[in-house]
């Protein structure tokens, strides 16, 4: 099974809230959250849903590949926030740039995104499709309790999408669900069946903390070292790490245990926090405008989050 990546995008909504702003409606400070987080703003939307900021992410990685809407195949988000079941996320975004194709929603939590890939790579491995176009994209802030220190300040709103076709660039690929919600769970509309008996729960995000601190930290190390071997490589062969972005203490505690150089993982949670499936999408786009990729080299796509879940690839550039 074999891909290659066209074109990135990423959109982030105009709003940023600091952290001095956010200690104005929560007890907090920006000291205490970047400490535990490594945060300092994060972006969040004022009247954009998670669909229309999936199409500007879309429209930008369409345009670094050249191609128009006619020329996709195949459209896969992933999402957890969006504002309607139904029509998905997907759907709007085809419709949005004039797509004539499949197009469905896939919902892993901050693991999304790579799901979503892998899907899209199984479609193409299979014949039929030639280009897809696969978007991670959140508005998370509809969803976060606004009096809730431990949660409020890790995450943000945004966009991120690839486009990619048949290639051989997509050289290991693993995808791992746990199952679960006693670590983290975002319970949805309880609806009103004069029926159903179970107390409905309040519709934000719960965490447990340090449990999710050290799944990650594991599965982060378990992950990439289980790619590398499927791939026959070694860490000085990838030339970057693009992680999930959900705390910077996990990210540096994953790279010790692994004996990663830092300059090796791109990181920037600090400008856009926690956007769930949109978090690493973000990330490549941003690491592939810096100009840092070069033709031929070897980076991991690694997440983890709700489900519980995990997932981890390696691509050639």
């Amino acid at each position: 099974m074999g891909i290659n990546i066209l074109g990135t995008g990423s959109y982030l909504p105009e709003k940023i809230l600091t952290n001095d702003e956010l200690s104005t409606m929560v007890e907090t400070n920006d000291e205490w959250i970047t400490q535990r987080v490594g945060i300092k703003e994060r972006r969040v939307s004022v009247t954009e849903t998670a669909a229309d900021m999936a199409v500007n992410a879309a429209k930008e990685a369409l345009a670094k590949a050249g191609l128009s809407g006619n020329d996709i195949d195949l459209i896969v988000c992933a999402t957890i926030s969006s504002e309607t079941l139904c029509p998905t996320v997907a759907g709007m975004v085809g419709a949005a740039i004039g797509a004539q194709c499949p197009a469905f929603d896939v919902s892993s939590a901050c693991s999304g995104f790579l799901f979503a890939l892998d899907t899209a790579a199984a479609f193409i491995d299979r014949g039929g499709i030639r280009n897809a176009l696969v978007i991670g994209a959140e508005r998370l802030s509809k969803l976060v309790d606004w009096s809730d220190r431990s949660t409020c300040v890790i995450f943000g709103d945004g966009a991120g999408a690839a486009v990619v076709t048949k290639g051989d660039n997509y050289l290991a690929h693993l995808l791992f669900t746990n199952g679960g919600n006693e670590v983290i769970e975002i319970p949805s509309f309880g609806g009103s069946s004069p029926f159903y008996k179970n107390e409905p729960k309040h519709p934000y995000i719960f965490m447990d903390g340090q449990e999710t601190f050290k799944f990650a930290v594991k599965k982060i190390v378990d992950d990439i070292k289980a790619v590398l071997d499927m791939a026959g490589l070694t860490i000085d062969d990838i030339a970057y790490i693009v992680p999930h972005q959900a705390n910077v203490r996990i990210i540096d505690y994953a790279a010790k245990r692994l004996k990663i150089s830092p300059d090796k993982i791109f990181v920037n949670i600090e400008k856009v926090g926690n956007t769930s499936a949109a978090s690493v999408p973000i990330a490549l786009a941003q690491l592939a405008s810096s100009g840092k990729l070069n033709k031929g080299d070897k980076i991991i796509l690694c997440a983890f989050g709700g489900g519980l879940s995990s997932a981890a690839c390696i691509i050639e550039w």
